[in-house]
């Protein structure tokens, strides 16, 4: 954003704020730390740091972690906070037994962080949202500082954002706010639609400008997008257009399985990748889908034929092992109060210090109200001590491993100064033992080590600062990064790339896979109708990420969740206007010219999702006599589903169910007779090397080959279309 502004403005933004909400709410609340009771160098925790001081949090109060699930609590504090809600005024309002309990814990939650000098994402705007309604001259100071206030994807926000946006616009009302309520997706975590939908009631002197004229996509997907989303209520009406011209149609086409959807895309890809024939690179390409288990089928097809991808959501850098042990070290030289840090690295390496040990620290630090690390300075002995201020309870052992971690850690606070952040890391590495317990002690010792060193890398940012500062300020950064922020940009890999996470990006190719029932819409959300306007806000923003081509693929049979029945249609799918789509199968290259009778009608139609008489199935043809194409005569359905049902789906039982016919043996690919390798053939792979073909055979419209690599690349199987094999003679 900062880049973009630069380019657009003409004058230096050196003195504009430009941020998330949540870096704006720490930096100001830095800024003010003295004026609000806030420690300068409070911690910010993430999600799994918050999720251990719930769990403490539940031992403490005795709740049963097995009856009531952590997580759940957790979620449901943070709602809380969301919705201006403190523990007390959370207490006040429980109507259940589960917010009775949640309520306890959010009140120990609450205590335990402020122990810590810790707080999590919600306190940020919490507490920025209570200092400026606690300390007029604080927010009349930032209501003069800030005479313009702007934010982009407003339908994102929650409802503690909202009245900070309004609080700090009071005086100068020079409020502007750009978004889109038919992307609005993440209510799940607490952003609030009805701000956007409600603006023009709190301001009603607001000039709206609408959007339109889209510049991404073709007026076919965008025509798509617009039959799709115009089901929902919630939202504004608008009618996107483009220059870009119709373009390609959207192709829609179902396999057998989710193994066979994978094939499916795996060899359209192979298609519009060839040669460059389409002027497409595996970049160009992304795969997405609801929920990132289906991502597994999607990755096998990849690594069986060799098909580079990058996974987007898979671990987070900063929330691998290796990467959250050196921060927490981090962290607790710059706050000793940090008990979540403290308890993560305190024997690790092994010292010796076990949970019996940790367990008597923390029952001493919490009836002292002091921090873990101030507690054991109570218990042992000091330099300057005779004795302990209070009896000993731990053994010799753990008595000299305690000493030890306290003296270590105070060494590296003595040492700060004299240390810029990535010379801070190294002594942190070299004085705990950490970097031998990488090398010696665990799993992929190499990769890990390459991980710490990259985030080494990501502390220079910092080193320029006193170190402090800097160390304060990268703690920070790595609570706040994203992943997709960080996403690496290989122009030679597909993305397979969750739905939510594809929100902001465009490729100009995009497969949408899992177009059911259950998957798009999510099953959490088919007894809720808001839910449902949501799944369908998901499925448009899938959709507008496309450039140029669109598929949605769906499964006859989903094995998902343990299951394996016929999978229904997507609704989603039926509010495409049919003059739009492009019926693909897998078996041949020309839209439904085969018979289906078991896989409940053709792709996507009303009969398919509900089912009429008492076969599941329809046996018809798609080609007339003059071989155009022509939608199959169905029986009338009673009702259909999507925008005019109410979203029920009505499924008839088959009585006796006909079993999948075989399929038509596939047509011999047309090739050319130089692309032809035989078994024992010497060829050359731009990245394997030489090699010998091990096999070959047909697969589909191209050719598999296994081929055994030189120089310990070992044995690969690979598409004759993606491989690009030159034959050694």
């Amino acid at each position: 954003m900062r880049n973009r502004l630069a380019e657009l403005l003409s004058h230096s933004i050196n003195d504009m704020t430009v941020g998330t909400f949540h870096s704006f709410c720490a930096m100001t609340l830095r800024r003010e730390s003295d004026l609000i009771g806030l420690d300068r160098n409070f911690a910010i925790y993430d999600d799994p740091d918050q999720l251990d001081v719930i769990k403490r949090s539940m031992r403490e109060t005795d709740v049963d972690p097995k009856r009531f699930s952590p997580r759940a609590v957790q979620s449901s504090i943070s709602k809380a906070k969301s919705s201006l809600l403190s523990a007390e005024g959370f207490g006040m309002r429980t109507a259940s037994y589960f917010e009775e309990v949640v309520g306890r814990v959010y009140e120990r939650y609450e205590l335990l962080m402020a122990q810590s000098g810790a707080v999590d994402f919600d306190d940020l705007l919490l507490k920025m949202h209570r200092m400026l309604e606690q300390h007029p001259d604080i927010a009349a100071r930032y209501q003069d500082r800030y005479v313009h206030f702007m934010i982009d994807e407003f339908q994102d926000t929650n409802v503690v954002q909202y009245a900070i946006a309004r609080k700090l616009t009071e005086t100068h009302r020079n409020l502007c706010v750009v978004g889109d309520p038919d992307q609005s997706i993440y209510s799940w975590r607490n952003a609030d639609i009805r701000n956007i939908l409600s603006f023009q009631d709190d301001f009603p002197d607001a000039k709206v400008i609408t959007l339109e004229q889209n510049y991404r996509s073709t007026q076919t997907i965008l025509d798509a997008a617009d039959k799709l989303i115009s089901a929902n209520s919630q939202r504004i009406e608008r009618e996107l257009f483009t220059d870009n011209g119709d373009g390609a149609p959207i192709v829609v086409s179902e396999g057998y399985d989710e193994a066979e959807e994978a094939q499916m895309v795996l060899k359209e890809i192979g298609a519009l990748t060839k040669n460059g024939s389409n002027g497409h690179k595996l970049g160009d390409i992304a795969v997405m889908y609801r929920v990132n288990a289906q991502s597994r089928a999607l990755e096998e097809e990849c690594l069986r034929y060799g098909v580079p991808y990058q996974l987007i959501g898979g671990q987070k850098f900063y929330q691998r092992q290796e990467v959250k042990d050196v921060a927490a070290y981090l962290r607790l030289v710059s706050n000793t109060n940090d008990d979540v840090s403290l308890n993560r690295i305190i024997n690790l390496p092994t010292r010796g210090i076990g949970r019996r040990t940790l367990d008597e620290l923390a029952r001493f630090a919490r009836d002292s109200s002091i921090s873990q690390f101030d507690a054991i300075g109570n218990l042992l002995p000091t330099d300057d001590q005779l004795a302990p201020i209070v009896a000993n309870p731990f053994t010799p052992r753990a008595t000299r491993a305690l000493t030890d971690f306290q003296k270590m850690i105070n060494g590296l606070r003595a040492d700060l100064e004299g240390l810029n952040l990535i010379e801070l890391i190294e002594q942190i590495l070299e004085r705990t033992g950490y970097q031998k317990y990488l090398t010696d002690s665990m799993e992929r010792g190499e990769e890990r080590i390459e991980n710490i060193n990259e985030f080494k890398t990501a502390a220079r940012d910092y080193i320029h600062m006193p170190v402090q500062d800097g160390l304060t300020a990268f703690m920070e950064s790595v609570s706040l990064v994203s992943d997709i922020d960080k996403m690496e940009d290989r122009t030679e890999a597909i993305t397979l790339i969750t739905l939510h996470q594809a929100k902001g990006l465009e490729y100009p190719v995009v497969f949408i896979v899992g177009m059911e029932e259950g998957l798009l819409p999510h099953m959490r959300s088919m007894d809720d109708p808001t839910a449902v306007e949501e799944e369908r806000r998901l499925a448009y923003v899938g959709v507008t990420r496309a450039k140029e081509r669109l598929y949605l693929m769906r499964a006859f049979r989903r094995g998902f969740r343990g299951g394996t029945g016929p999978a229904l249609p997507s609704r989603f799918l039926l509010d495409i206007p049919e003059n739009l789509i492009k019926r693909v199968d897998k078996n041949d290259s020309k839209p439904n010219t085969i018979e289906r009778r078991s896989r409940g009608g053709p792709l996507g139609t009303r009969q398919a999702a509900e089912g009429t008489g008492h076969r599941q199935g329809f046996e018809f043809s798609s080609t007339t006599r003059t071989g155009s194409r022509a939608r199959p005569e169905m029986p009338k359905p009673k009702s259909g589903i999507g925008s005019n049902s109410g979203g029920k789906i009505k499924l008839v039982p088959s009585r006796r169910p006909t079993p999948p016919r075989p399929r038509p043996a596939r047509r011999a690919a047309n090739r050319n007779a130089t692309t032809i390798l035989k078994t024992g053939d010497k060829v050359s792979h731009g990245t394997f090397g030489e090699g010998i073909v091990m096999s070959s055979k047909q697969a589909g419209d191209d050719f598999e080959v296994t081929v055994a690599f030189k120089e310990g690349h070992g044995v690969k199987r690979l598409l004759m279309s993606f491989a690009k094999l030159t034959k050694v003679e």
